[in-house]
């Protein structure tokens, strides 16, 4: 009976006794709630959850005393915030100018392809989430990918795919 009361005191302090809400209120406490961390607050969210879950938008929209669509608005606008769950991997494909000229539509053609996926979505399976940025400056490596926060420079559509595939079942293929 004594395990169970400390279970109950973290549902009562937390929206659904989700010890996930900690990490958010440590991001709140260190900003003194102030309205204007909105943005890191969302941050240290989507870190918790994986994405921004409704939940936790309402739960920081109550803390910073704003209005919900005030969040929301703010969660996607910017390309950084995910409001669905995300694949265990993901492989971002850079469309910027130099990336696009150096045929970065042909990696992203062969991606969806390759893994039965379409730009901005996740796999059937969750192992892959493939979406498209509008540039990552790093345009001397045109085109770019982002393959599980490794950057890949002057990529193919085959070397890419071949990369993803090694990575996705489990081998090693986003190193340089």
């Amino acid at each position: 009976m004594a395990e169970t009361s400390p279970k109950k005191k973290d549902a009562a302090e937390h929206p659904m006794g989700d010890p996930r809400f900690k990490g958010i209120d440590r991001v709140l406490k260190r900003q003194q709630y102030q309205q204007d961390a909105l943005i890191e607050v969302l941050t240290a969210a989507q870190e918790a959850f994986g994405y921004l879950t409704e939940d936790a938008m309402a739960y920081v929209a109550r803390q910073l005393r704003l209005p919900f669509s005030w969040v929301y608005g703010v969660a996607t606008f910017y390309h950084f915030f995910s409001l669905k769950p995300q694949g265990e991997h993901s492989c971002i494909v850079c469309l910027g100018t130099a990336c696009y000229v150096g045929k970065a539509a042909d990696i992203v053609e062969a991606l969806e392809g390759g893994f039965a996926v379409k730009a901005g979505q996740t796999t059937e399976d969750g192992k892959l989430t493939l979406t498209t940025t509008r540039c990552l400056g790093c345009c001397g490596l045109a085109p770019v990918v982002v393959l599980d926060n490794a950057v890949l420079g002057k990529e193919t559509p085959e070397t890419t795919v071949e990369k993803v595939r090694s990575v996705v079942a489990g081998g090693n293929g986003g190193g340089a």
